[in-house]
């Protein structure tokens, strides 16, 4: 019976100590560590419009638009992160991608070229801030229309806010929407 109370009292020891440093002090390191070295991102990068981490709406024709949100009720709801989990061959993931496909077409009649993938499919986690280049430049004549500037001033902004790969190597060049629709709004037409 001695040596039981001894395991157990042993065993609750450690588990304490554990909790704390696990549960208290190891969070709290690493959260000081984040607010000193990246504050900016540890913060989740908001700016006085939005976050440049989370994708955000943008329906008006004077804007570029990001990749479809799969998130619901809401668009780009970072409390619902999630894919559809619909794969290509479902009729519901053909179907939106068909509306979407409408949408772009019906915004932008004239623009005979192929509509990027980024545009019509949504990401995995539904919140992309981003959009590959050529999703960027399809849009460019949409956008130069509704602000009374040339397709060429508007690929200028596009090429100054494209981002190149990460350390060079990782991921596909990108665009952030955000960044990309401050910067239009700084253009006067």
């Amino acid at each position: 019976m001695k040596n039981i109370l001894q395991l157990l009292r042993t065993g609750l020891c450690l588990m304490l100590i554990l909790s704390i440093l696990t549960g208290l002090l190891y969070p709290a390191f690493i959260t000081g560590v984040a607010q000193v070295l990246f504050n900016h991102q540890a913060n989740g990068s908001m700016m006085q419009q939005g976050s440049m981490l989370i994708g955000q709406s943008f329906d008006a024709n004077n804007y570029f638009w990001g990749r479809p949100s799969a998130t619901s009720p809401n668009a780009y709801n970072a409390m619902s992160s999630s894919g559809s989990n619909l794969g290509p061959t479902n009729p519901a993931t053909i179907q939106a991608v068909q509306a979407r496909i409408a949408v772009l077409k019906k915004a932008d009649p004239e623009n005979n070229g192929l509509i990027p993938a980024d545009l019509v499919m949504a990401s995995a986690s539904g919140l992309d801030p981003e959009i590959s280049p050529q999703a960027a430049f399809y849009q460019a004549s949409r956008v130069a229309d509704a602000r009374g500037l040339s397709v060429q001033a508007i690929n200028n902004i596009v090429q100054e806010n494209i981002q190149g790969r990460q350390f060079g190597i990782l991921g596909e060049p990108r665009v952030n929407v955000l960044k990309l629709n401050l910067a239009l709004d700084k253009l006067k037409p």
